[in-house]
């Protein structure tokens, strides 16, 4: 059965995180759902207009294998401070089920109560998040099912680890490959 994933989007979101996720994931065969979290249209953090697959509003996240929240600012905020955006993420952690956030996002973990003990985030965010168990070091951290990583220069990286945790390390091997990651 194919994977499903849902990549939120609020405006000021970080393209390159967005982007490079979606693509890795889509070059996987996996299935991702753009959603706007506010409109269809949204413009990222520098100026880049996307335009969603669907409003989150109208979308079962049930039918999901994953969450993945693009940081980016004011985008991040804006998907910590959103009541359906926290319970998705809360429905989520409660079932198990894959979250990722990767640069600012993680505070919307944190202020959902889901955040796990070890987490990383953009370098110097951590004190806006203020939680324990920031690994300063580490481009991606996993803990239990949640995923998390430190920014844009991080997103392939972060990307083929949603992939593994999806599909497997011989997917990664290949999509490594094929991006010249080798």
């Amino acid at each position: 059965m194919k994977k499903r994933v849902l990549l939120l989007l609020a405006v000021g979101f970080e393209e390159i995180e967005a982007i490079s996720v979606a693509d890795i994931l889509r070059r996987a065969e996996i299935e991702v759902v753009l959603a706007g979290v506010d409109a269809l249209s949204i413009k990222g953090a520098h100026s880049i207009t996307i335009v969603a697959d669907a409003l989150l509003k109208e979308v079962d996240s049930t039918l999901f294998d994953m969450v993945v929240l693009p940081g980016g600012l004011p985008g991040a905020t804006t998907l910590a401070k959103d009541p359906l955006v926290l319970r998705i993420l809360q429905d989520f952690d409660a079932k198990k089920k894959k979250i990722a956030a990767i640069c600012a996002a993680p505070l919307a973990l944190k202020t959902a109560g889901v955040l796990k003990n070890s987490y990383t985030c953009y370098p110097s965010f951590e004190t806006h998040i203020n939680h324990e168990g920031y690994q300063k070091e580490s481009k991606v951290v996993c803990d239990e099912h949640i995923t998390t990583s430190q920014g844009p220069s991080t997103s392939m990286l972060f990307a083929l680890s949603l992939v593994e945790q999806l599909c497997g390390r011989e997917r990664v091997l290949g999509l490594r490959k094929d991006l010249l990651l080798d």
